[in-house]
């Protein structure tokens, strides 16, 4: 058990490369037993009990409340993700790659804006992309039929990536020099925030379709982010949703935020996201003419 945000460790990861089909897997072993006991009391009252011996981790999360040092088992895994993302952050810079970590709930339109944003940048920008799922190779398979280099990582009950996982997942994409690498994480507007993966920027997608109360009530996600595009507004028409409330929402919690309101489907405001990505890539070729 994550002590940090509560998600299971059970299980396993794996990261998939669809070009090859090669399939790296890494496996956490936890032990899980129970044993029976039966007692007879004094009056003759036999009662029989269970005592569940948890995992490891289970139990170190269980002695760290007793003792009331959660929060230094919590601080020492972000250190240990944290010193991980540093060295994330130093081959990017090495090879002057612009990592993005998107971040966002499930059905935002994080894959259609990434599936947009490769077709129309792909002649004047390389860009690769890791894929964070739970489960299915899905996602990636979308980002794969563009022409896009794509490894997919699947967290099993895992709810964010990590900065491990990133570095395994670079591993087998090898992005070349002087390109872009959009890590798409984990469907949650609550968990990838806390975790560095080593990227530049972090980009928190919200949808029209999901009510603009969104940055206040998952204001540590809009706090930690560069940057908020606002997906879906094409649909602006047929829902209820209060554009200008859902900014002041945002620069409620994060006053410095940068804001795009775009339509994948349309085309709308992407322009304006592809000028940010522009000054970000610095020195390479423009990608707006």
């Amino acid at each position: 058990m994550c002590v940090t945000c509560g998600c299971s460790e059970d299980g396993e990861s794996k990261v998939t490369n669809l070009a090859t089909g090669e399939v790296e897997q890494q496996h956490h072993h936890h032990h899980n037993h129970e044993h029976t006991h039966t007692h007879t009391l004094p009056d003759g009252t036999v009662v029989t009990h269970t005592h569940n011996h948890n995992t490891h981790a289970e139990a170190s999360e269980i002695h760290a409340k007793m003792h009331g040092t959660t929060i230094s088992l919590e601080q020492e895994i972000l250190t240990k993700n944290n010193l991980l993302a540093a060295q994330n952050r130093g081959w990017f810079k090495g090879r002057n790659i612009l990592a993005l970590n998107l971040m966002s709930s499930p059905g935002s339109g994080k894959t259609t804006l990434l599936t947009r944003t490769i077709h129309d940048l792909q002649p004047k920008l390389s860009i690769s992309v890791i894929e964070g799922d739970q489960e299915t190779t899905n996602d990636a398979k979308k980002i794969q039929e563009t022409g896009c280099k794509v490894v997919q990582i699947n967290t099993g009950t895992g709810c964010h990536l990590d900065a491990s996982m990133i570095e395994r997942g670079l591993q087998q994409l090898n992005p070349p020099l002087n390109s872009v690498v959009m890590i798409e994480n984990v469907g949650n507007l609550v968990c990838p925030a806390l975790f560095d993966l080593g990227e530049q920027a972090k980009v928190v997608i919200l949808s029209v379709t999901e009510g603009e109360d969104k940055p206040i009530k998952y204001p540590h996600m809009f706090r930690a982010s560069q940057v908020m595009i606002l997906t879906k507004i094409d649909l602006l028409p047929y829902v209820q949703f209060n554009v200008q409330k859902c900014i002041e929402y945002a620069r409620q919690v994060n006053p410095e935020i940068e804001i795009f309101q775009v339509s994948s489907t349309t085309g709308a405001g992407l322009d304006i996201w592809y000028a940010w990505l522009s000054q970000k890539v610095g020195g390479l070729q423009a990608l707006v003419t």
